[in-house]
């Protein structure tokens, strides 16, 4: 080799050793770097899978589609204690009830006189509970304002005391946000309809204890029905009972029966409630009457009232709880100060 040749290897070697001495103290710089800051090399974090969501609980086959109470006859007045009595246990158990409740329907004489301090009294006692929907048609006694003489006296003698019907429909709608005495509304899918009377002894004298519905309300009623496509349950309410078939009504009853009665036939699956006749559930008396529709006797929260009409068990308080189902309605009579059920008013009807 000669003297340029190994001076050139020579210089060669200097810089191979030069550049892997520079790439051998970059390594060890990062290499005290990472351990200074008290840890190894950073790496790719792991990604755990995300969870696939739960899939939605199956809904139970054996649940009720919709579950509501009625009420009926609760005659709220501080003239009688008893029925403010009543109304407090039954909203306790309502709202301490082990199983569904959807709405409250009251079937009319939810005051004893319909004046404004009953109303007054009644909600006072609605507010102090947490409550479903609350839903109400009229009676007879929510007119009775028309006998109460400026002593606050019942006084048949100065009737209808500078009073009239009008300002009872007016303070019942205001009480409920109503537009009409008679309404609907839907829950759930199912339809709940309340009937109410129009008139009581002062513009109509003729009707005296009776239901009496326009021509507007029947129309009005026709085309709700005529709105069922699916066969679904109604719930129809009225405070006053049907008479006797092929009778068209009149005192303590529906007047314009017959029409009623024709209206409601092309529909099985219509149930009908009435209160009014305030019958305990447990003194014999039928509740419940097979038509072309099905018929529903409530018995009375306020005063729960023997055959003789008397006010026997003033302990007692009773009402309907209802439960939907894809084929059947189940109704059961329930004793609200006891929070029992009464083996006596326990129905299941199939759907057709």
């Amino acid at each position: 080799m000669t003297r340029r040749a190994f001076i050139g290897w020579l210089l060669g070697l200097l810089v191979l050793i030069g550049a892997s001495g520079t790439g051998l103290y970059r390594l060890l710089q990062k290499s005290i770097e990472t351990q200074q800051a008290g840890g190894t090399a950073p790496v790719a974090p792991k990604t755990e899978p995300t969870p696939a969501p739960a899939a939605p609980a199956a809904a139970d086959p054996n649940a009720p589609l919709f579950s509501y109470f009625i009420l009926s006859d609760l005659h709220i007045s501080r003239d009688d204690p008893n029925t403010i009595t009543h109304m407090k246990e039954t909203l306790e158990d309502i709202t301490k009830f082990d199983g569904p409740v959807e709405a409250v329907v009251m079937t009319g004489d939810l005051t004893e006189y319909g004046r404004e301090s009953d109303y007054k009294e009644l909600q006072k006692l609605l507010e102090g509970y947490k409550l479903p929907p609350l839903y109400a048609n009229m009676g007879n006694h929510d007119y009775y304002d028309i006998w109460i003489d400026k002593n606050g006296g019942f006084n048949k003698d100065t009737m209808p005391n500078s009073k009239t019907d009008w300002q009872s429909r007016e303070r019942f709608m205001k009480f409920f946000g109503l537009k009409n005495v008679y309404h609907d509304a839907t829950v759930k899918g199912y339809q709940l309809i309340l009937l109410s009377q129009e008139a009581y002894v002062q513009e109509k004298p003729e009707v005296g204890e009776g239901a009496w519905y326009s021509n507007d309300q029947l129309e009005w009623l026709k085309g709700r029905l005529a709105q069922q496509k699916d066969r679904k349950p109604v719930f129809i309410m009225t405070h006053q009972p049907l008479p006797p078939k092929g009778r068209d009504g009149g005192n303590h009853s529906v007047i314009p029966a017959i029409k009623l009665r024709e209206i409601l036939k092309p529909y099985p699956n219509v149930f009908v409630f009435c209160g009014h006749r305030h019958q305990d559930f447990q003194n014999g008396v039928e509740h419940y009457e097979k038509e072309t529709f099905h018929y529903f006797h409530n018995s009375s929260v306020g005063r729960v009232l023997n055959r003789s009409y008397q006010n026997a068990s003033k302990e007692k308080s009773q009402g309907l709880y209802v439960q939907v189902y894809k084929d059947r309605v189940t109704l059961r009579g329930r004793d609200f100060p006891t929070r029992t059920w009464l083996k006596e008013a326990d129905w299941t009807v199939k759907l057709t």
